[in-house]
C-alpha cells in the first residue's frame, strides 16, 4: 500500500509539473518571452472585423511580413470580430499587457488623450492625403507619444475606415434633407452636437443594435464607411447612401509596450518593419474595399448621392464654437494648415 501511495504521489507531481511547463510555454509564446530561442513567438492581434475585411487583410499582411523577416521565428494569431473584447476594452487590455496587438478604430483613444477627439470634428480634413500628412507628421508623433505615456500602448502606424457616408430611406441632397431625421451616432458628444447642428435628432446606439434599429424604424439613418455598409448588409434595410464625408475614421496599428519590451532589439526591429509594410498595404486595402463596396451597392439598386457639403459645413460652425476652446484652437488650426 505504501509503495502504491508513493507511486501515485509521484505521478501526480509529474502531471502537475508537466501542466505548469505547458502553461508557461504557452504564455511565453503569446507574450514574446525570448528566454528559449527555439520556440516560435506568437503575438495575439485583435481586429473588430472578419478576417476577409480590410483590417483582417492588413493583419495578414503584417503576419506574413513578420514571418518573412524572422525566418518564421515570430508569427501572429489574428482574433477577428472583437473576440478578445470591444475596442476600448482591447486598448485597456494592451495597457495591462494581456493583449499584444490590435488594428482597430481610433474612436476610444480620446478617453485617454482628449486631443484625439479632434477627429470627430466635422469637415476638419480636406482629403485622405490631408489626414495622413497630419498623422504621419509632427502632430501625429506628438499625439502618439501622449497616448503611449497614458496607456502603455505604442502606435506603430495608421490605417483607416476612411471618410464616412450616411445611409437613409430618402435622398439627401443638402442639410435640409436631414432635418428631424433620427440618426444613429456613437456615444460621442461631438457627433451628437454635429448632428444637432444639422437639425437632425442624434440617437446614441451600440453598433450591435444598428441593423435592427434601422429595420424597425427606431432610427432613420447612420454614418459609416461604405465598406462597412456593405459587409454589415445595411443595404438590405436602407436604400440611399449620401457621401457627406463629414468625418474621417482613422485606425491605429498598435502594440502593448509590455509585449514590445520583452522582445530583443532585433525582434523589435522586425515588428516595426512589418508594421510599416502593413500600414502601406492597409491603406490600399481600404481604398479597394470602398471602391468595391460602392460598385456593389449600385448593383444592389442603392441610390448614391453627393450632397451639397457647404450647407453642412455652414451648419456645423456652432460645433467649432463649442469645441475648439476645449480641444485646442491652436491644434485645430495647425491641422487645418498642414500641407499635403
Amino acid at each position: 500500500m505504501k509503495k502504491f501511495l508513493v507511486l501515485m504521489v509521484a505521478l501526480m507531481m509529474a502531471f502537475i509539473a508537466g501542466c505548469s511547463s505547458e502553461e508557461g510555454k504557452a504564455k511565453g509564446e503569446t507574450k514574446g518571452d525570448t528566454g528559449n530561442s527555439s520556440e516560435q513567438i506568437v503575438l495575439d492581434l485583435s481586429i473588430p472585423e472578419p478576417e476577409d475585411a480590410k483590417f483582417g487583410l492588413t493583419a495578414t499582411a503584417f503576419k506574413e511580413e513578420l514571418e518573412a523577416l524572422t525566418d518564421n521565428k515570430m508569427t501572429v494569431k489574428i482574433h477577428s470580430n472583437n473576440s478578445l473584447g470591444g475596442e476600448r476594452e482591447v486598448f485597456e487590455l494592451m495597457g495591462l499587457g494581456s493583449v499584444d496587438m490590435a488594428i482597430q478604430s481610433a474612436g476610444p483613444m480620446g478617453n485617454w488623450v482628449p486631443e484625439f477627439n479632434v477627429f470627430d470634428l466635422p469637415f476638419l480634413f480636406d482629403s485622405t492625403k490631408h489626414v495622413y500628412s497630419v498623422l504621419d507628421g509632427e502632430i501625429g508623433d506628438e499625439l502618439n507619444e501622449k497616448f503611449e505615456t497614458a496607456t502603455n500602448v505604442k502606435i506603430l502606424g495608421w490605417v483607416e475606415n476612411g471618410f464616412v457616408a450616411t445611409t437613409s430611406n430618402k435622398e439627401i441632397s443638402s442639410v435640409e434633407d436631414v432635418k428631424k431625421m433620427k440618426v444613429r451616432v456613437q456615444e460621442n458628444e461631438i457627433q451628437i452636437d454635429t448632428w444637432k447642428s444639422y437639425g437632425a435628432e442624434p440617437t446614441p446606439m451600440a453598433w450591435t443594435e444598428v441593423f435592427t434599429g434601422l429595420q424597425q424604424g427606431v432610427i432613420d439613418g447612420h454614418s459609416n464607411s461604405a465598406a462597412t455598409i456593405k459587409s454589415s448588409k445595411i443595404y438590405e434595410v436602407q436604400k440611399y447612401v449620401a457621401e457627406i464625408e463629414d468625418r474621417f475614421s482613422a485606425a491605429p496599428i498598435s502594440i502593448s509596450t509590455a509585449t514590445l519590451n520583452r522582445l530583443t532589439e532585433e525582434q523589435q526591429t522586425a515588428v516595426l518593419k512589418a508594421a510599416d509594410v502593413a500600414e502601406v498595404k492597409g491603406r490600399e486595402f481600404n481604398k479597394q474595399k470602398v471602391e468595391e463596396a460602392f460598385e456593389f451597392l449600385k448593383a444592389e439598386g442603392i441610390i448614391i448621392t453627393a450632397p451639397d457639403k457647404e450647407s453642412f459645413k455652414t451648419s456645423a460652425e456652432s460645433v467649432y464654437t463649442k469645441w475648439a476652446p476645449k480641444l485646442g484652437e491652436e491644434l485645430i488650426e495647425k491641422i487645418r494648415n498642414t500641407p499635403y
